[in-house]
């Protein structure tokens, strides 16, 4: 049993390890990182899914509607909302109903008014009845006018420069597919050179705030590069709607970015030249948990989609295990070192502990490698290289980030290692839960000023 746990303690260290060096600019692939030229602008669709957001929807149109990009239409899709939602998107944009096409291609459920912004006409809402967020964003879809589309969750916010850079990269004809990248809202200041301030974060949205940071400026730029990414964060993600519509759109999922990242990697399969990237200059801010309740939910939620794309994807996964990267890392990694490795180490501890050896030098001495290895190294070179992406922490930050580096080592990875125990358990029992999360009801300052 012992090998056992000395095995997936290994690999729970070689995967950061290897992820901490691949991100570093040693291994940057000019072909993906050209300098930015001018280019005429594509055409972009930002569909936008609300589900009972009146408490962060003003935020969200205030910056949908000073964006900067000519070329953007936003299509809001309320997705049978119980709440006052359509009422605020009605009185922050003064709707009135209009005629739009749409291609009739995806299955989506019955839209029963399509309204258009007086006040800002390239800003739109479908009305339709609930069918999910997969449903909303297919609905989107059929509605869409433009060759690109947007997806973005109700809190997210752009930055100026976010479009701009979608379409630097989307002028390679051979991509189909990309992700941006996500910063967290609550620690958003009103001028983007000020960098970002943990001032109006608690501990815990510090913590996440640095676990996306992991997640974005080291584990999805190594996976990029590696051709690899699997996941297209929910919260910003780009397609060409071409690429969408020969997928089938959206499955019904409680993980639709998940589901639709390794549906174009299928269809990389078949279209050998087809792409899916991260774009690094395409930034946004998405609002986060502010409690441990909220977090829970949200973390369970992931990992039974995790798991429901497993087993879903898993004949691909398993017939193109070693010619295709993106199908070795989610299973190597993601269900060996990310699922499985949780589940032996805490057997084993627990087992350990049983015949009193919980606390034997062995364990004292891998252990303390497993936080050099994982932790420490891993959250420096996350600060590090969001740093040389222009997103600093404030220099009166420097204190409270030391505490959130040992608050993330020291207790809140333990927690989001439950979360991986539990919502594995409970994909099985109840995988079809979205486990939404309650929003602050804050208004957020979006800090533009350009008119669209």
């Amino acid at each position: 049993m012992d090998y056992l746990w000395y095995f997936f303690i290994f690999i729970s260290i070689a995967f950061p390890f290897l992820h901490s060096v691949h991100c570093l600019p040693l291994f940057r692939r000019d072909s993906l990182e050209r300098k930015r030229r001018t280019l005429e602008e594509k055409g972009v669709s930002i569909l936008i899914p609300c589900y009972n957001e009146e408490g962060i929807i003003e935020t969200s149109v205030s910056s949908m509607k000073t964006l900067s990009y000519a070329k953007a239409e936003i299509l809001y899709i309320n997705d049978g909302s119980s709440d006052k939602t359509f009422a605020r998107l009605d009185s922050l944009l003064n709707l009135t109903p209009c005629m739009k096409s749409h291609t009739r291609h995806l299955q989506h459920r019955n839209v029963k008014g399509v309204y258009q912004s007086e006040y800002y006409p390239h800003i739109f809402v479908l009305d339709k009845v609930n069918g999910g967020k997969a449903d909303a964003l297919n609905a989107g879809i059929e509605y869409s006018s433009q060759p690109l589309v947007v997806t973005l969750d109700a809190d997210t916010i752009l930055t100026d420069e976010a479009l701009p850079a979608v379409n630097q990269a989307f002028s390679d004809e051979n991509v189909i597919a990309a992700g941006g990248v996500v910063h967290v809202l609550q620690t958003k200041v009103q001028k983007p050179m000020d960098g970002l301030s943990l001032k109006s974060a608690n501990m815990l949205v510090r913590a996440q705030a640095l676990d996306f940071m992991k997640a974005f400026y080291v584990n999805k730029v190594s996976l990029a590069r590696f051709k690899a990414l699997a996941v297209i964060s929910g919260a910003f993600g780009i397609f060409t709607k071409k690429a969408l519509l020969d997928v089938g759109g959206y499955r019904s999922t409680v993980g639709e970015d998940i589901d639709i990242t390794l549906k174009m990697h299928k269809y990389m399969a078949k279209h050998k030249k087809s792409k899916v990237l991260l774009i690094r200059d395409a930034v946004c801010y998405t609002e986060l948990p502010e409690n441990w309740k909220d977090l829970f939910k949200q973390r369970v939620r992931w990992q039974k989609a995790f798991v429901d794309c497993l087993f879903y994807f898993g004949p691909f996964l398993l017939k193109t295990l070693f010619t295709k990267p993106v199908s070795f890392f989610y299973l190597f990694e993601g269900f060996f070192a990310g699922t499985m490795a949780v589940y032996i180490m805490t057997g084993v501890l627990i087992m350990d502990g049983l015949d009193g050896k919980l606390f034997s030098w062995t364990f004292i001495l891998l252990y303390v490698a497993y936080i050099l290895g994982v932790g420490l190294v891993y959250d420096m070179v996350a600060i590090g290289m969001s740093e040389r992406h222009g997103y600093a922490f404030q220099e009166k930050d420097t204190y409270p980030l030391l505490m959130v580096i040992i608050f993330d080592i020291f207790f809140y990875r333990f927690i989001t290692m439950f979360a991986v125990i539990f919502g594995t358990v409970d994909y099985f029992f109840n995988r079809k839960a979205w486990n939404k999360v309650a929003r602050t009801g804050r208004h957020y300052e979006t800090g533009e000023e350009t008119a669209a």
